[in-house]
């Protein structure tokens, strides 16, 4: 009864977070602005730049949510196999610079985080660019008309135009505006932009309307012809104030390049987000004193500031934001350090032997420390990890102190493990001289299979280096293999492991205590488990692990072919330990001489190169001849 409250529970507590993922689809994500549907695909778009992450997609079944409420096919959940924020990604160089044209506004931040000074460098030549006030409407309705009949002026005087819009549907919604009043333009938006720069090169040109989400022209010069110049230079219309002062200037800043002429203008309702959420009432209030009309301008300097003074405090809450996230990441930060050292460590192999050393300790001591006062159970967990027996009698153990124990427990694994990794080579070696005395000229690696009673491992070693070391390194290979594989897969269980404590160390704000330092206490406790495991995991494969053999001079298949696909673990075919039940009789005549070949161990053949001569002897190079 009890499994079956567990077993309902678990599939309850998955509904729960299905349709909490289903809600926020619904509700909180909106088609043409967080993300596009492209080939029946949902594809995340930058908030700030406008343009489609290619590769990226929301976790925790949240784009499958989205892909349901969108009716596209359904993908696969992903996983996270390693995480890192941008700040602590930049912070891994030891030197940081960069070049922009709009982080004075940010300077605080940039010194904050990592300690980069900005320096502001005057312009090749001076601007003359008119940047006129803000034109506040009450509605976005007259907003949106008043930016069309903007556009019509400045079209009939012969100016350029481009239209800076925060979203897709945005840029669509004045784009069919356009073309009930039969202006021509073009649209510049996520689902467009294979076509920026050759839509961004002619945005100069004369008559020329071009309607852009924030990702406008980076990378690409707006150049303007003499009569252009002539008219008064390209004219830039925001149509809503973006939370941050930084992408408003990079709008702006599309013209007056190099002392050109240029003008920009911004045209704000009172139902953008921006004012909706700062700056309404007074001004809300002003032009009802005022008795402003439908279709009627608020234009004032004064006005301008406001904005941008709203526009600040949306930037100090995002920087809080990055601020805190970064705080969290920095606790990840030092656990990811340690784990890619010691990743390091095994993928290089140079200290190998002394990370397989302390884990045979650790796990030893831990084993121990945990069951000091019972003998039953140290044996039972002995056995299952490290495969011996205890090495004291019970009596003996209650004379003994705790440091003794771990000794004896301690030479006793070593001594096991030397003698496991010493019969392993010896068990190796004859196949491997039999293979490179006679075939090493024709094959570069070999893959021998090593089992821990569980599951197959086939690990690929250098047949010279094998041969050469008396199969010494094919155990170096082994440890290597094993301790790459248990670290990954037990950093990838922690990351979700350390999401899910993220999620839910925020409730603690309403107990009045800070979040972020129950989050350091626990990820420390996840973390240290995590290191155990990672130990009594690699210790426990690396003590059981042998080569399956019938005698020393024939190796076996580890393991029966089995229904799951172990393809990256694929051993040759068991020819050498007789026929199946029901395969064959002492009538076949094969049956005999099956019995006696000897099973040889996978061989990788040394690659012929493309440019090299082609093996067939035709004289021609690979490429051209049989690589094809």
């Amino acid at each position: 009864k009890k499994d079956e409250l567990l077993q309902n529970y678990a599939i309850k507590s998955e509904r729960v977070h299905t349709i909490n993922q289903l809600l926020k689809a619904y509700a909180l994500f909106e088609k043409d602005d967080e993300y596009v549907v492209i080939d029946n695909k949902v594809k995340i778009v930058d908030e700030q730049t406008g343009r489609v992450m290619e590769g990226r997609r929301y976790s925790d079944g949240l784009h499958q949510a989205i892909e349901a409420k969108e009716r596209v096919k359904v993908e696969a959940a992903t996983q996270t196999f390693a995480t890192i924020t941008l700040q602590n990604f930049f912070r891994m160089y030891s030197k940081l610079a960069g070049m922009t044209g709009t982080a004075e506004t940010e300077a605080g931040e940039l010194w904050d985080i990592y300690k980069l000074d900005v320096v502001v460098i005057p312009t090749n030549r001076p601007i003359i660019r008119d940047d006129q006030n803000d034109r506040i409407y009450k509605t976005k309705r007259e907003k949106y008309n008043a930016v069309i009949v903007e556009i019509e002026n400045l079209v009939s005087k012969g100016r350029p135009v481009l239209v800076g819009t925060t979203s897709v549907e945005i840029s669509e919604l004045l784009s069919r505006m356009l073309n009930l009043r039969k202006i021509k333009h073009n649209v510049l938006n996520a689902k467009l932009h294979q076509r920026e720069a050759d839509i961004v090169a002619n945005a100069g040109q004369s008559g020329v309307v071009t309607i852009a989400t924030n990702m406008a022209g980076r990378g690409t010069d707006i150049k303007l012809p003499a009569e252009v110049k002539k008219a008064g230079g390209l004219a830039i219309i925001g149509t809503e104030r973006h939370e941050s002062r930084r992408v408003d200037r990079q709008l702006r800043g599309r013209a007056g390049r190099q002392g050109d002429p240029g003008s920009s203008v911004f045209f704000v309702s009172l139902e953008d987000d921006l004012m909706r959420l700062f700056a309404t009432e007074k001004i809300a209030g002003l032009m009802d004193r005022m008795g402003f009309e439908e279709g009627d301008v608020l234009e004032h300097s004064m006005l301008s500031k406001s904005v941008e003074r709203a526009q600040k405090k949306v930037e100090e809450n995002n920087f809080g934001i990055r601020k805190r996230l970064l705080e969290y990441d920095d606790v990840m930060n030092s656990q990811r350090e340690v784990i890619y050292k010691r990743r390091k460590h095994a993928l290089m192999g140079e200290r190998i032997d002394n990370d397989v050393a302390n884990m045979i300790s650790e796990t030893s001591k831990n084993i121990v420390e945990t069951y000091e006062d019972d003998y039953e159970s140290m044996k039972h967990e002995l056995l299952r990890v490290m495969a011996f027996e205890v090495p004291f009698k019970e009596e003996d153990m209650k004379k003994m102190r705790t440091s003794d124990m771990i000794d004896a427990v301690k030479e006793k694994a070593f001594e096991t493990f030397k003698r496991k990794t010493d019969r392993l080579a010896e068990i190796a070696q004859p196949v491997i001289t039999q293979v490179y005395e006679k075939q090493g000229a024709m094959y570069e690696n070999i893959l021998i299979p090593i089992t821990d009673g569980k599951r197959v491992y086939n690990i690929s070693c250098n047949l010279k280096e094998a041969y050469e070391t008396g199969s010494k390194a094919l155990v170096r290979s082994f440890e290597k293999s094993i301790l790459l594989h248990t670290i990954d897969e037990d950093w990838k269980e922690h990351l979700r492991e350390m999401d899910d404590l993220r999620q839910s160390v925020q409730t603690a704000s309403y107990e009045q205590k800070d979040p972020l330092l129950i989050y350091k206490l626990e990820s420390f406790n996840l973390f240290g488990t995590m290191i155990n495991d990672i130990n009594s995991k690699s210790v426990s494969i690396l003590m059981r692990g042998q080569i399956p053999v019938q005698d020393p001079s024939t190796v076996r298949q580890a393991a029966p072919e089995q229904k799951t696909d172990y393809s990256k673990y694929r051993t040759q075919k068991d020819e050498s330990g007789g026929i199946a039940p029901g395969e064959g009789s002492n009538d076949d005549p094969n049956a005999q001489q099956r019995q006696k070949q000897k099973l040889e161990p996978i061989r990788v053949e040394k690659k012929v190169g493309r440019n090299e001569p082609c093996p067939c002897g035709s004289g021609k190079k690979y490429k051209n001849c049989h690589g094809q």
